[in-house]
C-alpha cells in the first residue's frame, strides 16, 4: 500500500506545545522551528493502514502515524526518511485525525522517527484518544513527554546502533537515558524492544534490562535487518536466547509480507 501524502492548508486547535517543552525544545534544536504558535501542527512522513509488524501486539491491524524527525541517528535506520534526511509534510492534528477515522481501525501506532520529540505530540494523542483509539507510541526513550498511551513500545538503542562520522558522539551520549526510560516504565503499560544484530548484544541488554530493574516477560528481542532471510537467519539463534533468557522474541513480519517497503 502506497503511503498517504496530506495535503490541504493549516487549521485547527490550539497548541499543545506548552505541555511538552521538553520535546518542543529538542525538536527546534535538531531540526528548526516547525511550529506556528496558533495551530498544533505535527511533521508527517506518512500515514497508512497495515499490520503491526512487531512486538506483543504483533499481526493486530493497526493505523500507522510515522512523525518526522528524530533525535538520535541510528547506522541502521529502517526510515531514514525521518531520521538522517527528514520528509513529510506539515499538518494539523485535525488533518492527521481526518485520515486515521477514514480507516475505520481501533489501533493506532505513532511511530517516527522519534514521536516523542514532535511539539504537538500531546495534542495528537489526545486527539486520537477522542476517537477511541488503542494507542500504541513507538519511541527510543530518550525523551518524556505527557501523552495519552496504551502501550509505550520501548526501543532502547544498543551500541550496535552508533554511526560512523559527525553523529558518532551526539547519538552515544543519547541513546541510553535511563531517568527517562524509568519514568516510561512507571507510568505506562509498557514493553522493552531491543534491535539485535549479534549474539554480543546480549551482554548490553543484560546490563540496561538489570539497571532498569525490567521484567523479563516485557523484554522482546528483534533482529535487525531489512532483508527477509538475513532476519530468518538471526532469528533463529535469537529465538534460544529468548528461551534460555525468559525473554520473548519477535519477528520482523511486515518485512517477511510486503518485503522493505514504506508505507507497510
Amino acid at each position: 500500500m502506497a503511503p498517504e501524502r496530506a495535503v490541504g492548508p493549516l487549521a485547527g486547535p490550539l497548541t499543545a506545545r506548552e505541555a511538552c517543552p521538553t520535546a518542543a525544545s529538542i525538536f527546534s534544536r535538531v531540526h528548526g522551528k516547525l511550529w506556528d504558535d496558533e495551530v498544533s501542527i505535527v511533521k508527517i512522513a506518512e500515514v497508512f493502514h497495515s499490520v503491526q509488524g512487531e512486538g506483543s501486539l504483533l499481526g493486530v491491524p493497526s493505523v500507522f502515524v510515522r512523525t518526522s524527525g528524530c533525535n538520535l541517528r541510528c547506522s541502521w535506520c529502517d526510515t531514514p526518511y525521518t531520521s538522517w534526511n527528514p520528509e513529510g509534510a506539515t499538518l494539523t492534528v485535525e488533518e492527521v485525525l481526518a485520515r486515521v477515522s477514514a480507516y475505520r481501525c481501533g489501533h493506532v501506532v505513532v511511530t517516527g522517527g522519534e514521536p516523542m520529540i514532535a511539539p504537538d505530540i500531546a495534542a495528537l494523542t489526545t486527539g486520537l484518544r477522542t476517537l477511541g483509539s488503542h494507542i500504541t507510541i513507538e519511541t527510543a526513550g530518550t525523551v518524556y513527554a505527557p501523552v495519552p498511551c496504551d502501550l509505550m513500545s520501548i526501543s532502547p538503542k544498543l551500541a550496535n546502533s552508533t554511526p560512523e562520522g559527525p553523529w558518532r558522539e551526539r547519538h552515544d551520549a543519547l541513546r541510553i537515558q535511563p531517568d527517562v526510560l524509568r519514568r516510561l516504565m512507571g507510568e505506562y503499560a509498557h514493553q522493552l524492544k531491543f534491535v539485535v544484530a549479534a549474539a554480543d548484544d546480549l551482554v548490553e541488554i543484560r546490563a540496561v534490562v538489570e539497571s532498569l530493574r525490567a521484567k523479563a516477560a516485557n523484554v522482546i528481542l528483534m533482529p535487525e535487518g531489512i532483508d527477509a532471510a538475513v532476519l530468518r537467519e538471526r532469528g533463529r539463534w535469537i529465538a534460544e536466547i529468548c528461551k534460555r533468557e525468559g525473554f520473548r522474541y519477535s519477528p520482523r513480519l511486515h518485512v517477511d509480507l510486503y518485503g522493505n517497503r514504506r508505507g507497510t
